[in-house]
């Protein structure tokens, strides 16, 4: 594959200093090769997930994680905070959990003879945040976390309170036992960054976590890396130049989404689609598609980047009709015709 290194004025890196850029770009080929190795201490396979795990990461975006019980979604991103050197909270969602539940709430207390409001901080004060079975609770809840995911705070009593950063949240759901859950709205669903499906292991993968979960507690993962470097490392991707035909290609992967759209005017997709994705799968796109680019080792997005990620950004943003039910049609396979379809700039063939 070979990769577009034209950029528009509105990509120009002139403000860059070489040899900064290359020591940065090396600095995080060795920093994400330490966390994988923290990682692989206690997770078995998963390397997609683990990798888009990583590119959320980097993107400052919030994750949605689906995956069957017994999947070690919790242990994943418990491990991968441990290797990161951030905090971590989890909250279990219940259907009678409440909204200060989460964010905390203000209590009164005695102080020198008089009675003084102190505010005693929720479990979502954690830089890495386990959302678990998101859906088992009331709207009101949800949206108690979705406030502070899209503003970095909360605000109780009218004051407002500051998240630390980086600040990401990983939420859960379960696929079966639907009965007595609340599933996320389109327009809350559209908020996260991804949506990372979390598959069977293979059968030699299997052996191998029963070796290491019935022998020898494995080794608890060190910390590699910090928030500092974190946040120095999402600069960096927002500076990573796109070229215009690559942006455009995102651009109209998402547009041939939508039913009747001029530009692409899919049969499959006028058939099996009621609503498409926003413009916001664009933007999550291009973003993580530069993190992919960093992550490689590379100071430039290629088109392969934009459609190896086009799964997890949009296929929670896809709203299927009751045609795609009846013919057992699933987003995943209509961004995989969706990929096929759209065709590749021709640099970059």
């Amino acid at each position: 594959m070979a990769y577009e290194k034209t950029m528009t004025a509105s990509d120009s890196t002139s403000d860059l200093n070489p040899s900064d850029v290359r020591e940065t770009v090396a600095k995080l080929a060795d920093h994400r090769r330490l966390i994988l190795q923290e990682v692989r201490k206690i997770i078995v396979g998963q390397e997609e997930v683990v990798n888009a795990v990583l590119i959320g990461i980097l993107v400052g975006g919030h994750s949605l994680i689906t995956g069957l019980p017994g999947m070690a979604k919790t242990l994943l991103i418990r491990t991968v905070a441990k290797a990161l050197g951030l905090s971590f909270g989890r909250i279990q969602f219940t259907p009678d959990l409440m909204p200060a539940d989460i964010t905390g709430t203000e209590i009164v207390e005695e102080e020198s003879g008089r009675r003084v409001w102190r505010f005693v901080p929720g479990p979502i004060f954690a830089q890495v945040l386990l959302a678990d079975e998101i859906n088992r609770t009331p709207p009101k809840t949800q949206s108690a976390l979705l406030e502070a995911m899209q503003e970095a705070s909360v605000t109780v009593r009218g004051k407002t309170y500051q998240l630390k950063r980086p600040f990401f949240v990983m939420a859960t759901q379960n696929p079966i036992e639907l009965e007595g859950t609340y599933p996320l709205p389109e327009a809350q669903l559209d908020r996260f960054l991804f949506n990372i499906v979390m598959e069977y292991l293979g059968e030699d993968e299997e052996i191998k976590v029963i070796y290491n979960t019935t022998g020898e507690l494995p080794a608890e993962p060190v910390a590699v890396t910090n928030e500092t470097d974190l946040i120095h490392f999402q600069e960096l991707v927002r500076r990573i130049p796109v070229a215009e035909s690559v942006a455009r290609y995102a651009i109209r992967l998402v547009r041939a989404t939508r039913p009747g759209d001029a530009g692409a005017n899919l049969d499959f997709i006028n058939k099996y689609v009621s609503y498409g994705c926003s413009v916001r799968a664009a933007q999550f796109l291009v973003l993580a598609a530069k993190a992919q680019a960093l992550l490689d080792g590379r100071f430039n997005v290629a088109v392969e980047d934009i459609r190896k990620l086009a799964a997890p950004v949009m296929r929670h943003r896809l709203l299927t009709n009751f045609h795609a039910e009846a013919d057992k049609v699933t987003t995943d396979h209509l961004i995989r015709q969706l990929v096929d379809a759209v065709p590749t700039p021709k640099s970059e063939i």
